[in-house]
């Protein structure tokens, strides 16, 4: 590896959508410095670093099985709770269990997709931006449903929730498309949640508290429901 290959390796690519921030940033941060205004130039700069490692999209190597559901966030897992599905992901009104994972602003913010699927249903979801931790925040925040069909016929859903400083939730996918574990498909602009609704029979391979890594983390195994693991914090 060539010292060329070495520096570029240690960098981590910027996702497309944020690259207009990171210029807004720097545009604003050039101002200061002409007009002399040192100290406010010197926040701009690290507000742009800032910027630029908040919009970062790093590759992730995803295991590959039909019955595995992966982390489509990073962050801390927050909740995991059997209760009914939201109304806007179309699913039977029964119980089903809830992996929540919540973004900080230093998180990565590019979701994947926990599974192999067709989506089969998308919903944009207006509401407030309440603290994502809130329990609450799962009915009153603006959030984003996604229904998931797996070729079995299994259905489960993925919503993301817009937090206290969130404005956006991106999506890079459509209704009717198909898509497997761990590609992109949407992000959350600073800070928010990821809630994911299994089926109550699913196999957890998680447990509360513990850092979820998008497109790596196994959530659980939708084949085995005799194997659940349980964790404890050491």
């Amino acid at each position: 590896m060539t010292i060329f290959e070495s520096i570029k390796s240690g960098f981590v690519p910027v996702h497309p959508e944020g690259w207009r921030f990171v210029a807004i940033f720097a545009a604003v941060t050039l101002l200061f410095y002409w007009f002399g205004l040192w100290p406010l130039a010197a926040v701009g700069v690290v507000l742009t670093a800032w910027c630029a490692y908040f919009f970062r999209d790093p590759e992730r190597f995803t295991p590959l099985s039909d019955t595995l559901v992966i982390s489509p966030a990073d962050g801390q897992i927050s909740a995991i709770e059997k209760l009914l599905p939201p109304p806007e992901l179309d699913l039977p009104r029964a119980e089903m269990l809830r992996i929540s994972v919540f973004m900080n602003v230093f998180d990565v913010h590019i979701n994947r997709a926990p599974v192999d699927a067709k989506i089969r249903k998308i919903t944009y979801v207006p509401g407030l931006f309440l603290n994502a931790n809130l329990d609450k925040a799962s009915l009153d925040n603006e959030r984003q449903a996604f229904t998931l069909e797996l070729r079995n016929g299994t259905a489960l859903g993925v919503v993301q929730i817009a937090g206290l400083v969130a404005r956006r939730i991106v999506k890079f996918v459509g209704e009717g498309e198909d898509v497997k574990a761990g590609q992109r498909f949407g992000l959350i602009r600073f800070g928010s949640r990821v809630d994911v609704y299994l089926p109550v029979e699913a196999s957890l391979r998680v447990g509360l508290g513990q850092r979820a890594i998008a497109g790596e983390t196994i959530f659980a195994d939708l084949a085995d429901a005799s194997a659940a693991l349980r964790f404890t914090k050491a």
